[in-house]
């Protein structure tokens, strides 16, 4: 562990465990330092991540010397495994959250089982909740050996600590310490305690059933990935990831299951991403469907159509579907590695981002294509959507980036619009729905040429990222991706090669560069975008660079964490930033992967 003097470990130092109803960090040394309760975006309970001394956290320290440690996940599945290693013995920490039948169970619990493989070793648990971001202080009440703490929150939040082992309140926590012989195991669960007295599973339930139930269900939902490409167990452990970070109950999901760990440390880049972005939501169905995850994606357009059915699409929702996500400070909390400001909601709710049209007709499309067909009253909110399209398209907006001091007309944004009113044209003409053929048609081609011709910037020999611009943003790779533009075309090759000159370092890409001006408004200059990383090997293997696609991509993936996971960005010194995990990561992970199999194959 390289845990600095302020108490932080670094970002890549965690494991994800979940159970689609919300999710915990998990640090090597066995600590939970990362929990919103009882959902996604809901207020923490634990966020020592954002706050060393006030933040709260659930850790299990064994007594033992100099020990090292290392993570894994068990196969196919989210249960996690901590090892510590020394002389004096060896310790297995299992961490998971129950999932019974695809749905979390009653009791949304974090189970932790704590094993002496090796050796008589002494164990210290501290369970300590800083409820509501660590606003609201709580009581603790310790009866039949189970602890109740009940929070001064608004929501009257109760978590219930039953254990194996005696436990204790010391100050305002949970507390036990205890020996286990060599080969015994001690359990601790933590769960809702506004169950009714009924509902609750005796701890024997816990040790005996739902490792089981959980383990199964995971494998069994593995198993019904089609993909039997060269890097299973990669795009394997990225599906899951995915699959965390999606609701059961109701199908949306969170961009990322964190808020406010910084894109750059001291420059406050630091957002929530606790929210279901169209655009993100959007293309991790399409990664699911590819996959052949087809549940994930009935769902998901099931959600939607919901919320089609306003007047308006919004950018961003929570996730249940409300779109008020006022942006706050939480000013008492000092942020990771003192990185100020730590922020919730997100104001980017109010921006006009008229990509996302594209991407959600573009998901509709192959999702009505190869799996299933759509309604007619799931066409009729389609169309709702391309006529706001053509109302809007050549308007000035503020990008897949959230730029928020200034608004241009984007590159990206107007090649969306091209695929929102290409895709609604070809889902009418393959069901034969009703639409107005000569006008949609005269608008998509409008829009193309536009592209083609006004964003093209001869002396650069690129498309640049917005009209008037002399710069590349690496947004401009889904032009091939999304089959705007031939792979091999001269233009694109050139573009290519600028985007790699201007963006690149070996195999990372920055998204853009912010410049001496600061174009995006914000201080500092962040890291590179992991996404787009993999969108420019993606690119790669369909330009016909197979075997450099090939050697980026097993580079890039040298990037993950040691469990495989990504955040959003990686730093000057390859550490990781930004919220963590980050899906719209792991789906251009998932996509990479399966283009290059698909061209390794032609070969």
């Amino acid at each position: 562990m390289q845990k600095d003097k302020a108490g932080y470990n670094p970002i890549e130092d965690y494991g994800l465990i979940g159970n689609m109803k919300t999710v915990a960090l998990v640090s090597m040394d066995g600590c939970i330092d990362f929990m919103s309760y009882p959902d996604f975006d809901s207020p923490t309970v634990f966020a020592k991540l954002l706050d060393s001394k006030k933040g709260g956290n659930f850790s299990i320290t064994p007594a033992i010397r100099d020990y090292k440690t290392k993570q894994l996940y068990l196969p196919g599945t989210a249960v996690l495994l901590t090892r510590f290693f020394s002389e004096e013995g060896i310790v297995e920490l299992t961490d998971y959250m129950p999932v019974e039948n695809g749905n979390p169970k009653k009791s949304n619990a974090i189970v932790r089982e704590v094993k002496s493989v090796r050796g008589a070793i002494t164990y210290q648990v501290k369970c300590d909740p800083a409820f509501d971001y660590a606003r609201s202080g709580h009581t603790c009440e310790l009866k039949n050996n189970v602890i109740l703490f009940k929070a001064d929150d608004e929501a009257k939040t109760t978590l219930r600590l039953s254990a194996s082992v005696p436990l204790q309140i010391v100050e305002n926590y949970g507390y036990a310490e205890f020996t286990l012989q060599q080969s015994e195991t001690a359990y601790l669960i933590l769960e809702d305690g506004n169950q009714k007295k009924k509902e609750i599973e005796p701890i024997e339930i816990y040790k005996e059933q739902t490792y089981t139930e959980t383990i199964n269900f995971w494998r069994h939902w593995s198993k019904q990935s089609v993909y039997k490409g060269r890097w299973n167990e990669t795009v394997n452990r990225s599906a899951i990831t995915l699959k965390l970070l999606t609701s059961a109950e109701l199908g949306s999901m969170v961009a990322a299951p964190t808020f406010s760990l910084p894109e750059t440390l001291g420059a406050g880049r630091n957002w929530d991403y606790r929210f279901t972005w169209i655009r993100d939501a959007a293309f991790t169905m399409y990664a699911f469907l590819r996959l052949g995850y087809t549940e994930e994606a009935t769902a998901f357009l099931k959600w939607i159509h919901d919320r089609c059915v306003d007047d308006k699409l919004y950018l961003m929702y929570s996730i249940d579907g409300h779109h008020d996500l006022e942006e706050k400070e939480l000013k008492h909390l000092e942020g990771y590695k003192k990185s100020k400001p730590v922020r919730i909601g997100n104001a980017a709710q109010n921006q006009l981002q008229i990509d996302i049209y594209g991407e959600l007709i573009d998901t509709v499309y192959i999702y009505d294509k190869q799996y299933s067909a759509i309604t007619y009253e799931f066409w009729q909110t389609i169309y709702k959507q391309v006529e706001e399209v053509i109302k809007s398209w050549k308007k000035a907006d503020h990008g897949i980036w959230e730029i928020r001091n200034v608004e241009k007309e984007f590159l990206h944004s107007r090649l969306m619009c091209w695929v929102a009113m290409d895709r609604a044209i070809k889902i009418a003409e393959h069901r034969s729905f009703p639409y107005p053929k000569t006008q949609w048609s005269e608008v998509r081609d409008e829009i193309y040429i536009d592209i083609y011709e006004n964003f093209w910037h001869e002396e650069l020999g690129a498309w640049v990222q917005y009209k008037g611009a002399s710069h590349v943003d690496a947004s401009v790779l889904l032009m091939s991706l999304l089959h705007f533009i031939s792979p091999h075309e001269p233009r694109w090759l050139s573009t290519m090669k600028v985007v790699e000159r201007e963006l690149g370092l070996d195999v990372l890409l920055y998204r853009y560069r912010n410049g001496p001006d600061q174009f995006d408004g914000l201080q500092g200059d962040e890291g590179t975008f992991n996404m787009c990383s993999f969108w420019y090997i993606e690119s790669l293997a369909k330009s016909g660079e197979v075997s450099k696609a090939l050697d980026s991509f097993e580079k890039m993936t040298g990037y993950a964490n040691h469990l495989g996971l990504f955040s959003e960005q990686i730093s000057h010194k390859a550490e990781h930033l930004g919220n963590f995990p980050q899906a719209f990561t792991h789906l251009a992970l998932i996509s990479a992967a399966l283009e290059i199999d698909k061209q390794l194959d032609r070969l």
